[in-house]
């Protein structure tokens, strides 16, 4: 019975959304996520500097070096994706930071036994990037495990702001320990950043349903299943096309960066890291204001906008030579990084949106071997059309194809919706129901 003065059809208004600071889980994977990528950073400042000044690395054996660190995409990028979903998530981050751990530790071990070589560096940029294939892919397919639908774009923006802070401190802070101790022990560094990321996660309280074996099918099938998802999808298509070539181009300029600013630039390693980590202060910017651009323009007109800007801005590498040399570099890369950390918020929140929870590893697998398979490629050829033409023809070649790869996304619905459609949310009905526990 109703009672006397309440309409029987009244609405109950929703509960408030909790915020994701006071969500116990995510925070542990939001310290995990921070420390790891705080060290990636360290490492990916450390290793490029070894090869250069240790081992006097030239532009061709830079984009091998490069190209190695992202081969496993291509290769193996697709089957990781449906061996994720197979597994549980959190047991292989966990296992992935330990195991890079300890393959980045023979580093400073074979520099102190007098066997280092390029070598050995192009063996451990491969291994360590066949790991971070199958940690990606399940760091990627973790969050909507524990938070709800409607928290993914907070909780997406909240580890953006921290991947930024850690892009900001971590080459500026490799920079200073390379002049105080010998390059190959900054790389023990990571080691430790990896170790605690490994700590917090295995932390989490969630606990992930077993896959169940019988439910699998042949890996061929599932690996075609996530690849049809993306490509037959019209906005993952263009969102795929778009991050495609962008990292294809980036690859090369990112290749021979280093080696470019050392080299022709005369920037020293100090220099070097604070220009770098001061640029990277743009992602930090991009990450806090990442929402509150998506709400101005659209969490649709976003993806575009930011593509076209990040592709605009990229031109501030080549005219760094022409121009002064720090402000251009600065200014141009805070706008680079602001750009790519909207874009990458805008489009990955969408695509986790856009695709149903059993999907979801072999999802990001697929996009991750369509976006990220062209980067060795791409980093292979700078190097080799830097070795026939010089750095700086390279560097103009490659940064107007940076600026042309927004087009897929320019060009389309994207560019017209403010939101994405209720009926094309796949997550917006489900919610795990350790949301509220994990809330605590």
């Amino acid at each position: 019975m109703d009672h006397p003065g309440t309409a029987p059809d009244t609405p109950v208004p929703p509960a408030p959304r909790q915020s994701l600071f006071r969500h116990r889980d995510f925070r542990l994977l939001w310290a995990g996520d921070t420390v790891s990528v705080f060290g990636m950073q360290v490492v990916g400042f450390a290793m490029p500097y070894v090869a250069i000044r240790v081992l006097e690395a030239g532009e061709f054996q830079m984009g091998v070096l490069t190209a190695l660190e992202m081969l496993a995409f291509l290769l193996i990028g697709l089957p990781a994706g449906a061996w994720v979903d197979r597994w549980r998530k959190k047991r292989i981050i966990v296992l992935g930071d330990l195991s890079r751990a300890l393959l980045l530790l023979t580093i400073p071990l074979a520099f102190l036994g007098g066997w280092l070589s390029m070598w050995q560096l192009y063996v451990v940029a491969f291994l360590a990037g066949c790991i971070t294939v199958f940690f990606d892919v399940a760091n990627q397919s973790y969050l909507p495990e524990i938070v709800e639908s409607e928290q993914i774009s907070e909780g997406n923006a909240k580890l953006q702001a921290s991947q930024q802070i850690a892009i900001v401190s971590g080459p500026a802070l490799a920079g200073q320990l390379v002049r105080l101790i010998p390059s190959p022990f900054v790389v023990a560094v990571t080691a430790v950043a990896m170790g605690l990321s490994s700590l917090f996660v295995s932390r989490i309280r969630h606990q992930e349903p077993e896959p169940d074996p019988e439910s699998r099918r042949p890996l061929v099938t599932e690996i075609r299943e996530g690849l049809s998802f993306v490509t037959s999808h019209p906005l993952l298509r263009r969102i795929v096309m778009c991050t495609g070539i962008t990292n294809f181009a980036s690859s090369a300029v990112g290749a021979l960066f280093m080696l470019f600013a050392l080299r022709e630039l005369g920037l020293d390693a100090a220099t070097l890291g604070l220009v770098m980590g001061l640029a990277s202060a743009g992602g930090l910017l991009g990450a806090l204001s990442a929402e509150r651009f998506g709400r101005l323009v659209g969490e649709g007109r976003a993806i575009p906008i930011s593509a076209l800007i990040g592709g605009v801005a990229a031109f501030s590498v080549p005219l760094a030579v022409y121009l002064p040399t720090l402000p251009t570099l600065m200014i141009g890369w805070s706008l680079v990084s602001w750009a790519v950390v909207v874009y990458n918020i805008a489009q990955v929140s969408f695509r986790q949106r856009l695709c149903p929870k059993p999907l979801l590893g072999r999802m990001n697998a697929s996009i991750r071997f369509l976006v990220w398979g062209p980067m060795p490629i791409g980093a292979f050829l700078g190097g080799v059309v830097a070795h026939q033409i010089g750095m700086l023809n390279t560097f103009w070649i490659f940064t107007v194809l940076l600026m042309l790869a927004c087009a897929p996304v320019l060009f389309s619905p994207l560019i017209r919706m403010r939101e994405l459609p209720r009926e094309l949310d796949a997550l917006a009905s489900s919610r795990p129901a350790e949301a509220a526990d994990g809330a605590r």
